[in-house]
């Protein structure tokens, strides 16, 4: 199993240990769906919005008690000097791409359970991510790699534009 993997399923264990459901997002959560090697650079939570601003402190410390840093406040991310993590919001998934919180499927591995988008709600989110300037020059167009990953995993025919 991959390493990141590995150190999001201790994360969301000590997490769960405090009542905290977590999703696995970006990258990481993707590879789970796809077999290719997406090069995941980090590792993406996402939770319920009170713990990235009123229980802000409360899931810092969670993370300091397993040997993390905050590196970056404004996009809640921390490091261990080995792994990068960064946290969100869980509730912007409606917002942003349409999908409703109850229509995410738990997933389970090693006694730990979490929250898994679907394929198609993967492709939601990057077709959605991708229309966004920001996200196109930071990450260099890897958005629309995922979504044709996406969708040949789907078998929906490549958009011919």
């Amino acid at each position: 199993m991959d390493d990141k993997l590995n150190e999001f399923l201790k994360i969301a264990e000590r997490l769960q240990s405090h009542h905290i459901k977590v999703l696995l997002f970006g990258s990481l959560g993707l590879s789970q769906h796809i077999n290719e090697n997406l090069n995941v650079d980090d590792i993406d939570i996402l939770l319920p919005s009170t713990y990235v601003s009123n229980q802000w402190c409360e899931l810092k410390g969670y993370m300091e008690g397993m040997g993390y840093v905050l590196e970056d406040l404004h996009e809640h991310q921390f490091s261990n000097g080995k792994y990068k993590v960064a946290f969100a919001a869980i509730e912007c998934l409606t917002s942003f791409a349409g999908i409703a919180m109850d229509s995410i499927p738990v997933a389970k591995m090693s006694n730990v359970e979490y929250l898994l988008l679907t394929l198609q709600q993967y492709l939601l989110v990057y077709t959605q991510s991708s229309k966004d300037s920001y996200r196109r020059n930071k990450n260099n167009d890897k958005d629309f790699l995922k979504i044709e990953l996406i969708k040949r995993e789907l078998g929906i025919e490549r958009n011919l534009l």
